[in-house]
């Protein structure tokens, strides 16, 4: 299953070969552990991969409940589905990005960020369909009210769990690929830097079980990069189409209010609430054990108050550049047309036409110039 075309087989083991070969590697080993599941000695390890672990039967008034909670093996699930992550990638990027890409005749650094865009958009679509139908199946939109009641929330739904380790896998697959998409060097910064947030926000949702309030915010957050990496691909194809930045404008301010105001109203209002507060070993709640302390929350809400305000001034300066460049491009065109018309305008010629280089009157006869009298 070859997922890139390769003019020249390189060396066995060599960088090269590791980079143009990497899915395929990814993709045998995937088949390996699907293998294993065939045979009785090997499927007791095989699900470690595939499945989540740590499932508790809770009984309830209809029967038992199966829900889960995290653990060291999460850490194996983690790695598996992190291949399934890189074949994915290559497959957008084979059987899509790259059959664009060559009707567009991009530029290299155009070519980088139309790709970047592409599989960003293919990711946030699926992962915010993904996640509107967990928060609407599990009602933590019809109950606000849920995302505090009952914390901390260690046992979780299988759909809400594997959504967790599907987001951490995807992320942290975001790392090899930097070095196997060959991303230029001044780009790797703000990328590391922006993979570093989401796993520091979505491990601190999972670990500290604020699973419930981080759906909400991946939710949001998704809608308003959605939008983003949508307008930069239309640009890429149109430049005079920069209809969809508004769109995103708007969307991004919307999400972060509402971002803020979730943060203020569960952390600030809703957990000092909450009765059960003690440390207990058998739940399992150590960490959220700390964020019960007043101290700990206080300090999480501040540094969440101060990221979101730096978020918003950014914006707020790229929006006021993007309009000072297109006021300052309006005016030079206006320039440029009133200089044309300018240019364009008619010489004042004699009264008459002209024939043969000569200047006739109306009646046909040839103007003859005044003799001025001698004095």
């Amino acid at each position: 299953m070859a997922f890139r075309r390769r003019a020249k087989s390189h060396p066995l083991f060599s960088q090269e070969f590791l980079i143009h070969n990497h899915a395929d590697i990814g993709f045998c080993l995937v088949l390996g552990v699907l293998i294993a599941l065939m045979f009785e000695v090997t499927a007791k390890t095989a699900f470690l991969f595939i499945l989540p672990q740590y499932n508790v039967s809770i009984p309830t008034a209809d029967g038992e409940l199966v829900q889960y909670h995290y653990g060291l093996k999460d850490l194996v699930t983690i790695l598996f589905y992190i291949f399934i992550a890189i074949i994915l990638h290559a497959v957008v990027q084979e059987y899509a990005l790259d059959k664009i890409n060559r009707r567009l005749h991009l530029s290299k650094v155009k070519h980088s960020k139309f790709n970047e865009s592409g599989q960003l958009v293919a990711f946030h679509l699926t992962s915010m369909v993904w996640c509107l139908y967990v928060v609407v199946t599990e009602g933590y939109i019809s109950n606000p009210r849920s995302l505090w009641e009952n914390y901390p929330h260690v046992y979780l739904p299988f759909q809400v769990k594997f959504f967790y380790l599907c987001q951490l896998a995807y992320w942290l697959h975001a790392l090899p690929e930097l070095y196997f998409q060959k991303v230029r060097k001044e780009e790797i910064p703000r990328q590391l830097q922006c993979i570093a947030l989401y796993l520091v926000h979505i491990a601190g949702a999972y670990l500290l079980n604020l699973t419930r309030l981080g759906l909400i915010l991946l939710l949001l957050q998704y809608l308003a990069e959605f939008f983003f990496h949508m307008a930069r691909l239309v640009y890429f194809t149109d430049e005079n189409n920069e209809k969809l930045f508004n769109v995103w404008a708007v969307v991004f301010v919307v999400t972060r209010l509402f971002t803020l105001t979730l943060y203020i109203l569960v952390i600030g209002f809703g957990l000092p609430r909450v009765e059960n507060q003690a440390l207990d070993p058998e739940r399992g709640n150590f960490l959220s054990f700390l964020f019960n302390n007043i101290l700990f929350r206080m300090s999480v809400l501040l540094l969440v108050c101060l990221f979101q305000a730096s978020v918003m001034w950014r914006f707020i300066h790229f929006q006021l550049r993007r309009w000072r460049e297109y006021w300052n491009e309006q005016s030079s065109r206006k320039r440029a047309a009133i200089g044309a018309k300018q240019q364009a305008k008619p010489l004042k010629r004699d009264s008459g036409y002209h024939e043969n280089g000569v200047v006739k009157a109306e009646n046909g006869t040839s103007p003859r110039t005044k003799k001025l009298k001698s004095p």
